[in-house]
């Protein structure tokens, strides 16, 4: 049988809790910076060791057998522990260092996220911040993320949430465009209008509308036009290009309405249902946050919530 020593054993054993969190050892090998073939290796050894087999592998995943089960939940509450007294002590004093990953839609993290972000890293050259830039909603316990950006209605209870700051949902167009084809004076003028939106499913596009003087009447208007897409900087690319009206997040729109290149339409009434109205930082819960993740997270909502960071 072959031998490990109890300081090298610690490491197979973190790697285990590790593949086991992240499902596949590209990933695994991902989120501890190591090579697929290291990661690989140490689950064999590990597995020789242990004398029966720890994990089941298939071309797609792998998954933990009873035995690898068993004791990934026993390792759990222990490398917590470990990990949340190394925090302590590294993060008592001295310079922030160390890994924060972040994810976040794409609209936002490329038009409003980078900026704070690349500030934040200026005053702290020794830490260092992954950015993961993607629509899809990922779980950030089983994929190793300390922060996601939330532009949603909808928060885990699991986690702890902040808000970062509030949007508005816009509907603008090109001053061209507008010139050629005439501005709507009425939600239901739409209709008869090329209109750029969001696609929901399979459901027929409908743009809801209240009248801030009448806030319990709704107008629901069906709409259609040339494009939908699920990504915002493409409505508002299309509506720059003046195929239509774009129905956008304010932080889509922000930077043409201010450079004169779009123009807000119907100001006066409030657009419902379409986007969130706040967005969010969200992280898991833990019993010890690093001090990084909680000095990142105080940096960003001052950022949004007052145009200044300190």
């Amino acid at each position: 049988m072959m031998n490990i020593k109890t300081d090298a054993l610690w490491l197979h054993l973190h790697w285990l809790t590790v593949l086991a969190e992240q499902g596949s050892f590209t990933r695994a090998a991902e989120r501890l910076e190591v090579s697929k073939a290291a990661m690989s290796q140490k689950i064999k050894q590990l597995e020789l060791l242990a004398g029966v087999p720890l994990v089941q592998r298939t071309t797609r995943s792998v998954r933990l057998t009873e035995a690898g089960e068993k004791l990934v939940q026993e390792l759990r509450a222990p490398f917590a522990e470990i990990e949340q007294s190394f925090y302590a002590v590294r993060d008592s004093s001295g310079p922030l260092r160390g890994l924060v990953r972040i994810t976040a839609p794409v609209a936002f993290a490329r038009q409003q996220l980078q900026p704070p972000v690349r500030d934040f890293l200026r005053l702290h050259p020794q830490l260092r911040i992954q950015l993961e830039v993607t629509d899809r909603l990922v779980s950030l316990a089983s994929e190793g993320f300390d922060l996601a950006i939330r532009h949603s209605n909808a928060l885990p209870e699991t986690h702890v949430a902040q808000l970062l700051c509030e949007t508005q949902t816009l509907l603008v167009a090109s001053p061209a465009w507008l010139a050629a084809h005439g501005e709507p004076q009425h939600p239901q003028e739409l209709s008869r209008y090329d209109c750029l939106y969001y696609p929901r499913g399979t459901e027929l596009p409908r743009w809801r509308f209240s009248d801030p003087a009448q806030p319990q009447q709704e107008t629901v208007v069906n709409v259609s036009g040339p494009f939908a897409t699920n990504n915002s900087e493409s409505i508002r690319d299309a509506a720059l290009d003046g195929l239509g009206i774009a129905m956008l997040p304010d932080f889509s729109a922000r930077q043409a309405l201010g450079e004169g290149r779009l123009r807000q339409i119907l100001p006066q009434w409030r657009i419902q249902g379409a986007f969130a109205r706040h967005v969010w930082i969200v992280r898991p819960w833990a019993a010890r946050v690093p001090r990084a993740v909680t000095e990142l997270s105080q940096w960003l909502r001052q950022y949004f919530q007052t145009g200044t960071a300190r």
